[in-house]
């Protein structure tokens, strides 16, 4: 996209000046900073740190999942490994047993996480798979300090319920893109699908973790309508990831985003969203192998901990020794 600006430094003195004293950014001014030329984002990170700092909060959130049934999915989701319809090599087993998945919140605990995720590949789950998250997050509230999430797929409202009075703080379902672009990544459930677990998670008063995917082949305009729409969902945690192309998919010829590019959305998503927990997720160990303290100088201010779905992540002490050299606070509270 080529964008015109008379002064970039005008523009971001102009950003930062409204977002500081409170002020809502607006969606041309966010465009316009797509455009942003590589020799200006150093002072956008700035900016954005400075934003996250008097907004947001001082401590790191760390969270550590577990991939508790893998592989098998009937959705065609164009960037996942565990689509049964993409030959893909990514491991396949079904849901693991309640022992397994507490032995995992433990194993996460003990490497400084603040939170477990129980995921699930799939749509929705089953009677017999459902019991089990049920169980496993009412032992994980019983035998340990860490927060209880989950990402299962699509809920009804029932389901919803029975997970809060299991002990569920925090659910995770992404709207992964843009509305305008969903139906270029998705054709097996659509946006408002979306949309209607998230309303329901709401009413039973869980916590929501809503966010998605850069680099699925999105325009620029479409990133910060995204971002838009994050806003007005207001999660209370928004992961952010970055596609890591798996051969075998149809989006496993793509490359991968550059770090500067990808912290400048992160910034920009921090200027959108000032007070938001903004997580580092997927693609993190990639996207950012030679620069990991990047994405931390550019507003975010989470991370998911340990491994991923389908892919190693990185040392979780190191990960947590980097945050404190950064200035955050990462000491869990039990």
């Amino acid at each position: 996209m080529e964008v015109k600006v008379d002064s970039w430094d005008k523009l971001l003195g102009s950003v930062a000046e409204s977002v500081l004293a409170g002020s809502d950014l607006d969606f041309d001014k966010a465009l316009l900073l797509t455009g942003l030329p590589q020799g200006h984002t150093g002072a956008l990170f700035n900016i954005a740190n400075g934003v996250r700092r008097r907004f947001a909060s001082q401590g790191a959130d760390l969270c550590s999942i577990v991939n508790a049934r893998s592989g098998m999915c009937a959705q065609d989701c164009s960037f996942c490994a565990q689509s049964r319809l993409y030959a893909t090599g990514a491991p396949v087993y079904r849901m693991k047993t309640v022992a397994e998945i507490t032995a995992a919140a433990h194993r996460a605990e003990a490497a400084g996480a603040h939170r477990f995720c129980i995921v699930t590949s799939g749509g929705a789950l089953g009677r017999a798979d459902f019991e089990t998250v049920l169980e496993a997050v009412d032992r994980i509230r019983g035998e340990t300090c860490l927060k209880r999430c989950a990402s299962t797929g699509r809920l009804s409202a029932e389901q919803a319920g029975l997970l809060k009075q299991a002990g569920l703080n925090r659910y995770h379902h992404n709207i992964e893109t843009a509305a305008s672009f969903f139906a270029r990544i998705c054709r097996t459930h659509s946006y408002e699908d979306k949309l209607g677990t998230i309303a329901r998670l709401k009413e039973a008063g869980i916590e929501t973790c809503v966010g998605g995917i850069l680099n699925l082949g999105e325009s620029p305009r479409q990133r910060i309508e995204f971002a838009f729409q994050l806003n007005q969902l207001e999660p209370d945690s928004i992961p952010m990831n970055f596609l890591i192309p798996v051969r075998g998919t149809p989006l496993g010829g793509r490359r991968k985003m550059a770090a500067e590019e990808a912290a400048k959305y992160l910034a920009i998503f921090r200027l959108i969203m000032p007070r938001a927990q903004i997580r580092v997720a997927g693609g993190r160990s990639q996207t950012f192998a030679a620069r990991p303290a990047l994405p931390f100088k550019a507003g975010a201010n989470a991370v998911l901990i340990g491994d991923l779905l389908t892919t190693s992540g990185p040392d979780s002490a190191s990960d947590i020794a980097l945050l404190k050299r950064l200035g955050f606070e990462t000491d869990a509270v039990c």
